[in-house]
């Protein structure tokens, strides 16, 4: 069964979803590094960490991908999830995985083992370390954009909703009205908190994946390396056409 987030949830997003060249080389160069520079900027100004004043003392993991780096910070909150992705990275095994599956303002998904010897046009989604992890939903801990959390198979096959052992996506949500999050409270019967929906609102996110799959970790750095991911081109199973992947990943020491 495919490890995904998207399948129990594809009509109720697609519903949600309603959705002058430069003369010379040399300032060519110059305007693309500055716009690329202030694009970074701006995608780590908009990052919001949970629980600022003790972000530093949490755990950092780098993943260095094909198109750049992504730094993430693990929660202590739901520290099943936090453990196990520390010694899966400390094994090394997320080198050389791909991101097999990436919805532009919505997600990029990667972990899948198998996807290191897949063949072009493969789809990909099953593979995992042979066990999965208790939920662990902390209310606090939401689908923000830059949130990563652990992917899982459908409810009928999994009605406890416990994580893959190492599939996991990252949130590049788009932003909601206040009218949305109103709608969406009313087709899930979630409940927000005045805070969250100014975050889904400001920031952005997938609010109607909350409670369903555990968000353990944010990105802290290299939210536009996320961006341009989810921007590839890919095929009809999401896949990129072109291989993106994990070059490394590795504990960051305080």
């Amino acid at each position: 069964m495919n490890q995904s987030l998207i399948k129990p949830f594809a009509v109720l997003f697609i519903l949600c979803m309603a959705m002058l060249v430069g003369t010379s080389c040399t300032s060519k160069e110059s305007r693309a590094s500055e716009q690329a520079d202030q694009s970074k900027l701006a995608s780590e100004k908009e990052l919001q960490p949970t629980n600022q004043d003790n972000m530093k003392n949490r755990t950092r993991i780098l993943f260095t991908t094909s198109l750049g780096d992504i730094t993430i910070a693990l929660y202590d909150e739901t520290p099943l999830h936090r453990d196990n992705f520390i010694k899966l990275v400390k094994e090394n095994y997320y080198d050389g995985i791909l991101f097999h599956r990436i919805i532009k303002e919505f997600m990029i998904q990667t972990g899948d083992p198998n996807s290191k010897t897949a063949k072009a046009n493969e789809q990909l989604g099953n593979g995992g370390p042979g066990y999965t992890i208790p939920a662990e939903f902390v209310s606090s801990l939401i689908h923000k954009r830059g949130a990563v959390a652990a992917a899982r198979t459908g409810d009928h096959m999994n009605p406890q909703k416990a994580s893959s052992g190492s599939q996991f996506y990252i949130v590049d949500g788009k932003k909601w009205s206040v009218a949305d999050m109103n709608s969406i409270a009313a087709q899930t019967g979630k409940k927000f908190t005045q805070e969250q929906i100014e975050i889904y609102s400001t920031l952005g996110g997938s609010p109607f994946l909350d409670g369903d799959y555990t968000v353990f970790g944010e990105v802290i750095s290299g939210m536009e390396i996320v961006d341009k991911i989810a921007s590839q081109s890919k095929d009809r199973f999401d896949r990129p056409t072109t291989d993106i992947k994990i070059i490394s990943a590795r504990i960051i020491e305080p």
